[in-house]
Parts: structure tokens; C-alpha cells; sequence
């Protein structure tokens, strides 16, 4: 038993690490050739980037509903969202010892009523085909107002695109899927030796594994002295993974949500995303607010495993 849990291990690891490395070349290659195309750099960064960093989530949470274990996607939304606010944010704000937080005014509302709807709709324990198709169309809402007001990038900056941005485009879309199919087998397979709710591996591992590339680029930026771009990170992918990463899994089959979902992580998400907006009111996080997080992050674990 316990060498085939490590022999799942190994390749839960090394399919998930395929996967954000796929990922990172998917994006850069997409944002090269979307400035090639005369695509402004705001825009991109508002659709291409913050799509990638919800794209492991995204691509984990289809191969879960097509092999037939679709709890992995709630659990993997409220975790990762979840993880982003108090592990990213908190190692932030210990890092940076201040985070200066400057966004548009229109995001922090659409966060929270992007939290809250989530809470409502899955209310009732489920999350209907036209609950899907709302949350879509907020996600086509959210575009539009990031698009407003944006100018396209002048003609004579226009990077060229080569044969080679195409092709790590599509070997990373490729490798994305792939990455994701073998993540989503591997958990199966530990939760059938061990007999563990593959749920909570997919709000704590899943959640916390896909939210690496926020931790690390978050990280980075906060030593470079740019910190505040952290939240918007946070913010955008939030709500990405929110009505994309939801709305798109559930067009491809009903989607299954576990009891601790509604009765803990699901109002946890809901007020730390509240927490957030009450710290951000000041223009800044603190360092002693940053490690209040990362207190709710292990209490989130701690909680999550005394549920099994």
C-alpha cells in the first residue's frame, strides 16, 4: 500500500509540475503573439494573464468531470481562492512588511460579488446548467469593463510573433491537458488506497500545488519593492476561477458539492474575501494583517483535515 500511494505521489508531483510549466509557456507564448496582433499590454494582462493563472485550475477541473469525480472542481475553486488570499497575500505582506494596494475601483466590488454569488448558488447543494451560464456571463461582464477605456498598443512597439511562439502555444495547451489528466489520476488513485475524500485533496494539495505561480511570482515582485501588484494578481484570479473555472467544468457534466463545502470552506472563502476588502480600505496591508492570514490558512488546514 505504501509504495503504490508513493508511486502516485511521484506522479500527482510530476504531472503537476508538467502542468504549471505548460501553463507558464501557454501564457507568454499567447501574450507575445496577442502584442503581435495589436492587442494592448492592459488588456492582455487583464484576459491572457489572469486566464493563465487560473488555467491549472481550469484544466484539473474538466479532466476531473470527464473522469467522474467532478467533487474535485468545488473543492479546488473554494481552496484555491481561498489559498490565494492567505497564503499569497500573507507571505506578501511578511515579505514586503507593506503592501500598497492600488487597483481599479470596479474590482474589489466585483470580487465580492463574485464570492457571494458563488455562496448562492451553491446554496442548495448544487450548481445548475443556468447557474453555469450566469456565471459566464458575468465573466464575459467582468471582460468588458477591464476592456473599457483601454487603447490599443501603438504600431511601431508591435513585438513579431515567430513559428516558435506558435508552436510552445500549442505544446503547452497540449502539455496543460496532459498534466492535468495524469494530476486528476493520481488523486483518484490515492483516494481509492486511502479512502480519502478526494475533496479535501483537492481544496489543500490541488488548491495549494495550483496556487504556486501566484506565491512565486507574488513573492518575486514583493522583493523587487512591487508588492501591490500581488492583489490584483489575487483579485483577478479569484474571479476568474470563480465564473470560468465553474461555469466552463460545468458544461461538461453535473457537478458533485460536498457537504464541508457548504458548512465550512464556502463561508470561510466568503469572509476572508470580506476580511480582504475591510484591509484594502486603508490602501495597504500590513505586515501584522499578512500574518493574520497566513494564521487563517493554517487554521483552514488544520479544520479541513480534523473533517475527514
Amino acid at each position: 500500500m505504501a509504495s503504490a500511494i508513493l508511486i502516485q505521489a511521484v506522479i500527482f508531483v510530476v504531472a503537476l509540475a508538467a502542468l504549471l510549466k505548460a501553463s507558464d509557456w501557454f501564457v507568454e507564448s499567447a501574450e507575445k503573439i496577442g502584442l503581435s496582433w495589436g492587442i494592448s499590454p492592459f488588456v492582455i494582462g487583464v484576459t491572457i494573464v489572469a486566464f493563465g493563472t487560473s488555467l491549472p485550475e481550469l484544466a484539473s477541473s474538466i479532466a476531473a468531470v470527464m473522469q467522474g469525480d467532478s467533487k474535485i472542481v468545488t473543492g479546488n475553486v473554494v481552496g484555491s481562492n481561498i489559498t490565494n488570499i492567505v497564503l499569497v497575500l500573507g507571505l506578501v505582506a511578511v515579505v514586503a512588511k507593506r503592501v500598497p494596494v492600488d487597483f481599479k475601483s470596479m474590482d474589489l466590488p466585483l470580487l465580492l460579488g463574485s464570492a457571494l454569488l458563488f455562496w448562492f448558488t451553491l446554496s442548495d447543494a448544487k450548481f445548475d446548467l443556468w447557474e453555469a451560464f450566469v456565471c459566464l456571463a458575468c465573466l464575459v461582464m467582468f471582460l468588458v469593463s477591464s476592456f473599457s477605456g483601454t487603447d490599443d498598443a501603438p504600431e511601431e512597439e508591435l513585438p513579431q510573433a515567430t513559428w516558435k511562439d506558435y508552436a510552445f502555444l500549442i505544446l503547452g495547451g497540449l502539455l496543460v491537458w496532459l498534466g492535468a489528466k495524469f494530476t486528476i489520476e493520481a488523486i483518484l488513485e490515492v483516494c481509492r488506497i486511502t479512502e480519502i475524500s478526494s475533496g479535501f485533496i483537492a481544496q489543500t494539495i490541488v488548491a495549494f500545488g495550483t496556487s504556486l505561480p501566484e506565491v512565486v511570482v507574488s513573492i518575486s515582485a514583493a522583493r523587487k519593492g512591487q508588492s501591490g501588484i500581488a492583489v490584483g494578481n489575487v483579485i483577478g484570479s479569484n474571479i476568474f476561477n470563480t465564473y470560468a473555472v465553474m461555469g466552463i467544468a460545468r458544461l461538461f457534466g453535473d457537478l458533485v458539492i460536498e457537504d464541508s463545502i457548504n458548512e465550512f470552506s464556502l463561508p470561510l472563502m466568503v469572509g476572508l474575501t470580506v476580511l480582504l476588502a475591510f484591509m484594502v480600505l486603508t490602501s495597504k496591508i500590513s505586515r501584522w494583517e499578512g500574518a493574520l492570514l497566513l494564521v487563517f490558512y493554517v487554521f483552514f488546514i488544520i479544520q479541513s483535515i480534523l473533517s475527514l
